[in-house]
């Protein structure tokens, strides 16, 4: 009893400094210790919570691996069955997404009993993934479809074996987990339960502290927190604060970063007003562009310089009218509604069109109109831009009637000549008639006259083929070329023009070789115009071969194509002729070949042909001499295959 009036005595006798010390002290250390109690506690929750969710990413990715198998495994059953390959997109997918799958689960498993389970699962499904592609291989074979039963359906069969094993093995690994995330769940919930326990021993504690140092300290805090009250609802109407006291304890130190901040404030708002005035004077000031704002309901509220020299209104004019003006009478109804509503649904509309000025002239206009919110998201109007677009209007409406001026030249030009060759064939054929008679009593004329019944015979032909050319080019550019494609081997026909062009290239002093194709090529196309493309082009090298020795004919497949060659050995073409080869009437070098007969049509002619046929020809430089080639497809561009094909 002594003991204890002694130490209420030495309690009463303290200085309140040192009793107010004590008492804050006390609750705060003993809410320091809640607290740490509380932070291991939360601690052991996120990590048993992170077990719970590991366990259940465990499952998920367990199941996913299996979904994934699955789904690729049906998919290549499909596509083994109908050779489409839309049914290997779950085959992708599971071979793109299963090595990161896998990957997770590796990292998460923790436990060694699934830890087995998860080793056994990936080694079948590195045997899945190999049957899965070992079908699909098969699969690109026919001969992987004879015997009975075929190999596709015993590796069907081996990964259905390998499959129903991996569904084993998961169901074994999610009995497992299960079992697991119980007691996981337990741990939680028990983690919890003491993790409530100590909030609620924690905050009784911090109340008691509270308590006790709002009650020691304050009548000497309340003053100057009022103070900063005060000064806090002038720094909220933008006013000059009260000067405090600089004390040096934490509310001094407030009220001095308070009036620094009031201060900077000041600053930063005579700043935003200057930035807000010289953006006004930009968007006034610009030329170019009519910009200018739009409330709610669409009336103008804002005016620039570039809106005034674009429409003609000035600011009072326009101000506080609905932005429908700009509108013409067959769209003023309908399209200004539109647009703002088209602005408020996507955030901004754009239009071309014709617009009104003031003096009721019309201009072709590019128009965006953005919608404009405030913070919380509520709309507060529109920002319109407007830009004059009459010049590019009229570039491309001079540009659209200068296209089709070309046109109608073209199809006239090709009409003329069309008509024109028909026109040219009647008399010719007389000429060359009445040619033929002559050189039938060629015994009866004088060296003379035959020479000049020999002039006027190969002048008939060779004008007579030029009429042909220019028909069939005229055929081709107006669309009315006739073309009979058909399948045709290709090593006959290379057989039927070595013959037929063979004594050509004899009299040029040339050999002519074949190479024909080592199996047979099927090429659709028109055989008549294959073979006069390919006369014209042995012709071509025999013609103008005048240094070399020989001329070679071949073909070869390329792909979907089969590519024919005409290659001699001869001076070549010149780099900056190649451009050219292909042009209607464009002999090259014939300042150099003036003995060399020709039209200038030949190669444009096969050009056409060729490419109405589905192919396409060109011109290659080998290291001497010239290499002409065309290819041809090898079956029709419309035919589809079958399902079951």
């Amino acid at each position: 009893m002594t003991v204890l009036r002694g130490l209420t005595r030495f309690w009463a006798d303290r200085p309140l400094a040192l009793k107010g010390l004590v008492v804050v002290a006390l609750p705060l250390a003993i809410l320091l210790g809640a607290l740490v109690l509380l932070y291991a506690a939360s601690n052991a929750e996120v990590r048993a919570e992170e077990d719970v969710r590991r366990a259940v990413a465990i499952q998920r990715d367990t199941y996913q691996v299996h979904a994934l198998l699955a789904e690729a495994a049906a998919g290549v059953r499909g596509y083994a069955l109908t050779g489409e390959p839309r049914f290997l997109e779950p085959y992708r997918k599971a071979e793109a997404e299963l090595p990161q799958t896998m990957q997770r689960l590796d990292e998460a498993i923790r436990d060694p009993e699934v830890r087995g389970h998860f080793n056994r699962i990936n080694d079948l499904t590195v045997r899945k993934r190999e049957g899965l592609k070992r079908i699909v291989d098969l699969a690109d074979d026919p001969a992987a479809r004879r015997g009975e039963p075929s190999l596709i359906e015993q590796a069907l069969v081996a990964n259905k074996i390998v499959l129903d094993a991996m569904r084993q093995e998961i169901d074994l690994m999610q009995r497992r987990e299960s079992v697991l995330l119980e007691q996981r769940r337990a741990r939680v919930d028990d983690v919890r339960d003491r993790f409530l326990l100590l909030t609620a021993i924690s905050a009784l504690v911090g109340l008691l502290g509270s308590l006790a140092a709002v009650y020691l300290f304050s009548t000497g805090i309340v003053r100057r927190v009022r103070m900063l009250e005060a000064n806090a609802e002038l720094l909220a109407r933008g006013e000059a604060l009260t000067n405090l006291p600089e004390d040096a304890d934490e509310i001094g130190k407030l009220a001095q970063r308070l009036a620094r901040a009031s201060a900077l404030l000041r600053g930063r708002e005579q700043a935003l007003r200057e930035s807000e005035e010289r953006f006004r004077l930009v968007i006034e000031e610009v030329r170019d562009y009519g910009i200018f704002a739009l409330d709610r309901d669409g009336t103008v509220t804002s005016w620039n310089l570039g809106a005034q020299r674009i429409k003609g209104w000035e600011a009072d004019e326009i101000l506080g009218h609905h932005f429908s003006r700009f509108y013409p009478d067959e769209t003023r109804a309908f399209l200004p509604g539109e647009m703002l509503e088209r602005a408020r649904t996507a955030g901004t509309a754009e239009d071309e069109g014709w617009r009104l000025r003031k003096d009721g002239t019309r201009f072709w206009a590019n128009v965006v109109i953005t919608a404009l919110h405030d913070e919380q998201g509520e709309l507060r109007g529109f920002a319109k831009v407007t830009r004059d677009m009459s010049e590019r209007r009229r570039s491309e409406e001079a540009l659209r009637v200068a296209r089709e001026e070309a046109i109608a030249a073209s199809l006239a030009k090709s009409e003329f000549l069309s008509r024109t060759s028909h026109e040219l064939r009647t008399p010719m054929a007389a000429i060359l008639g009445f040619g033929q008679l002559l050189e039938l009593d060629e015994d009866a004329l004088d060296p003379r006259q035959r020479e000049a019944v020999s002039q006027i015979m190969k002048a008939g032909r060779h004008l007579l083929a030029l009429i042909n050319d220019l028909l069939d080019i005229s055929s081709i550019e107006a669309g009315g070329a006739e073309l009979e494609n058909a399948e045709i081997d290709l090593g006959e026909l290379l057989q039927e023009v070595h013959a037929l062009v063979a004594p050509v290239v004899s009299a040029a002093g040339l050999q002519f070789s074949l190479q024909g194709p080592e199996q047979p090529l099927i090429a659709w196309a028109d055989r008549r115009r294959v073979v006069q493309v390919m006369l014209n082009l042995v012709s071509n090298a025999a013609k103008y071969n005048r240094t070399g020795t020989m001329v070679r004919l071949s073909c070869r497949a390329s792909g979907r194509f089969v590519r024919v060659e005409v290659e001699d050995d001869g001076p070549g073409v010149a780099s900056a002729e190649v451009p050219r080869l292909f042009t209607p009437f464009d002999r090259l070098g014939q300042q150099n070949r003036s003995r060399i007969d020709g039209t200038g049509l030949g190669l444009a002619l096969s050009k056409r042909l060729i490419e109405s046929m589905g192919g396409k020809i060109g011109y290659e430089a080998p290291d001497h001499g010239a290499r002409f080639w065309f290819t041809l497809p090898v079956r029709p561009p419309a035919t589809k295959r079958g399902a079951g094909s």
